[in-house]
């Protein structure tokens, strides 16, 4: 019964992903034929003359430059283990980011799941600690592109301001500030705390008990040796270092694209860093950014006096360089992965990785 029990609820899991991906996915569709349905055929020949006048050589030093910023994330990463007496190599640290990214095209978030894996597997970190990492690392990346968001609203305020006022701000108004100003919507979340509170003290013997309880005990604690590696770090200069130069390669990436075409090339850095902030936006919503990173680029652009049609294709150049990178490298590492069944882990031996 156990069994058929945990069969069901793997397969209830895999539903739900599967119905996640359709969404988003079919919401990246759905975001292309809106940023196309109203071209003209004159503009839809533009852009299909503006691929083939594309000077590719800047999307390939993108591309490089893309790599280049997951290798010092690899880097990054293997920081991170020292405290815990954890070295794994760079080689399965470089595969296991990729393979993640590359999961990550498939099913948004499986990508964090899958390198943690892949370091339990190889390298015998446990699957909790790195995970903590994980979570470390998400939120490090959030703080720099919040501060990378301010950045842009104060040296780009003349170029923004009315984009903000009429797209950005009602809508997160309307998303944060008014259910919030609701008594009913704060007394609501009250009780339901509330009620959690209740449930727990009425049944805590048997929560305490069960294996579930166990496993989210095991998980919190991953997480708070992930965290607690932060404040443990050995090479904190070099860690921050690491941190500037993965954000720097990315807007690197971004701004190379805009010397593909003769009426980019002239844009200055502040499109570049306006392009970057609002275009991770998009891959944050959409798997992959599809259809939404490419119209945000286009409106983006528009701001800076570029016409649609030409934003339209840059934003469609520079997103399929991003893609087409973690595509080739992401799937190279995977087969990779499978010739270093062999391989003898250098970290230190560990068996409290819990699946």
């Amino acid at each position: 019964m156990a069994f058929f029990g945990a069969e069901s609820t793997s397969h209830r899991n895999k539903f739900l992903t599967l119905i996640k991906f359709v969404f988003f996915l079919g919401l990246g569709i759905l975001i292309i034929w809106l940023s196309i349905r109203n071209l003209t055929l004159t503009e839809k020949d533009e852009i299909i003359h503006s691929f083939r006048i594309a000077n590719y050589n800047w999307v390939f030093l993108a591309i490089l430059l893309g790599i280049l910023s997951h290798v010092i994330r690899s880097l990054r990463w293997m920081i991170f283990f020292e405290p815990m007496g954890y070295h794994p190599s760079f080689k399965n640290t470089f595969y296991a980011i990729m393979v993640g990214y590359f999961a990550n095209m498939a099913f948004p978030r499986l990508g964090e799941v899958t390198r943690c894996g892949i370091l339990a597997k190889y390298e015998k970190i446990p699957f909790n600690k790195s995970f903590g990492t994980v979570v470390t690392e998400r939120a490090l990346d959030l703080i720099i592109f919040f501060l990378l968001f301010l950045l842009t609203i104060f040296t780009q305020i003349g170029t923004l301001r009315d984009y903000l006022n009429n797209h950005v701000y009602p809508e997160l108004q309307g998303k944060f500030i008014h259910p919030f100003s609701n008594s009913l919507f704060l007394f609501g979340i009250a009780g339901f705390f509330a009620l959690v509170i209740l449930l727990f003290l009425l049944f805590r013997k048997k929560i305490k008990n069960s294996k579930f309880y166990h496993k989210i005990g095991l998980l919190i604690h991953g997480f708070w040796e992930g965290f607690k590696s932060l404040s443990q770090i050995r090479r904190p200069v070099l860690f921050v270092f690491y941190s500037l130069a993965i954000w720097f390669l990315y807007f690197m990436m971004v701004y190379t694209c805009f010397f593909c075409f003769a009426s980019t090339s002239t844009l200055s850095p502040g499109a570049g860093l306006s392009s970057l902030v609002l275009g991770t936006i998009g891959i944050m919503i959409t798997p992959g950014g599809i259809g939404l990173y490419p119209a945000i680029i286009q409106e983006t652009l528009l701001l800076y006096g570029l016409s649609r049609v030409t934003g339209l294709a840059l934003g469609w150049i520079a997103w399929t360089a991003q893609t087409v990178m973690i595509f080739i490298v992401g799937g190279l590492s995977l087969i990779l992965l499978t010739f270093n069944h062999r391989y003898k882990p250098k970290g230190k031996l560990n068996h409290e990785f819990h699946e």
